[in-house]
C-alpha cells in the first residue's frame, strides 16, 4: 500500500478545470499559426516566431493546470499544511475582520504563473463556512489583496475545536475561483479544497500562538510543506 501511495505521488496529470481552456487554447493557436503560414509562408521567419511565441504559451498553460497527486504521509494531528505552491509572501499578526473580528497570525502564500493552482484542504476537519465576495482583480501579491480582490473564504473546525480560515484570492488576470467542499462536509488533508485560474494567492489565518513553520520568501508545496502546528 506504501509502495502504491508513494507511486501516486509521483503521477501527474492535468486538472480538469483546465480542459475547455487548453483545448480552446490550442485551435486558437494552431489557426492563428496557420493563417499567418498561409499569408506569409511556412518558410518565412515571422511564421517561426510566432509559432515559438505560441508554443511557449501554451507551456507555460500545461505547467499552470497540472494537478499533482500528493499524498502526506505523516501524522495529521494538529498540524496546517501548506493549501498551494508558491511562496510565502505574508507572516504577521493581523485584525481579522471578516469572521474572527480579533487579531490572528496570517499566512500568505503567493502563486506566480508558473506555479501548480490547484488548492489543497490546508487542515483535517469539517467545513464551517464558505463565503464567496465579488471584488477587484488588482495585483494578487498587494496588502489589500485579501480584502479587495474577488475571493473566497472558507472556515474549517479541526477535530480539537480550533477555526482556521483559508481564503483564496484571485489575482490580476484571474477570472474564476472554484471551491470544492460544501457547508457540513467532513474535510480532510490530501483533499483539493479548489482551484484558482491564473495569478493569485491564497491566505491563512490562524491562532494566536500558533507555531509558524515557515518564513518570509520561503517557497512552499501544497498539500507537502508544513506550515504550523497548532496549539
Amino acid at each position: 500500500m506504501v509502495k502504491r501511495l508513494r507511486k501516486l505521488k509521483k503521477h501527474i496529470r492535468l486538472h480538469s478545470e483546465g480542459k475547455h481552456t487548453l483545448i480552446l487554447g490550442a485551435v486558437a493557436f494552431s489557426l492563428l499559426c496557420l493563417l499567418v503560414g498561409l499569408l506569409f509562408s511556412f518558410q518565412n521567419p515571422v511564421f517561426w516566431t510566432l509559432f515559438g511565441v505560441c508554443l511557449a504559451v501554451y507551456l507555460v498553460m500545461v505547467n499552470f493546470f497540472r494537478c499533482p497527486i500528493r499524498i502526506y504521509d505523516d501524522d495529521t494531528e494538529r498540524l496546517v499544511i501548506a493549501p498551494a505552491d508558491g511562496k510565502v509572501v505574508v507572516v504577521e499578526e493581523v485584525e481579522e475582520n471578516e469572521y474572527f473580528h480579533d487579531r490572528r497570525l496570517m499566512v500568505s502564500i503567493f502563486m506566480s504563473l508558473f506555479n501548480v493552482h490547484a488548492n489543497w484542504i490546508p487542515v483535517d476537519g469539517t467545513i464551517k463556512m464558505i463565503k464567496h465576495h465579488k471584488g477587484r482583480f488588482q495585483a494578487a501579491w498587494l496588502p489589500k489583496a485579501s480584502l479587495d480582490n474577488e475571493r473566497s473564504t472558507v472556515v474549517i473546525t479541526t477535530p480539537e475545536g480550533v477555526d482556521i480560515l483559508c481564503r483564496q484570492v484571485a489575482g490580476a488576470v484571474a477570472r474564476r475561483i472554484v471551491t470544492y467542499p460544501a457547508v457540513g462536509e467532513e474535510c480532510y488533508i490530501d483533499e483539493h479544497l479548489g482551484f484558482i485560474k491564473f495569478g493569485s494567492r491564497v491566505d491563512l489565518y490562524l491562532p494566536l500562538g500558533t507555531k509558524v513553520e515557515v518564513e518570509l520568501g520561503q517557497k512552499t508545496t501544497g498539500n507537502e510543506t508544513v506550515i504550523a502546528h497548532l496549539e
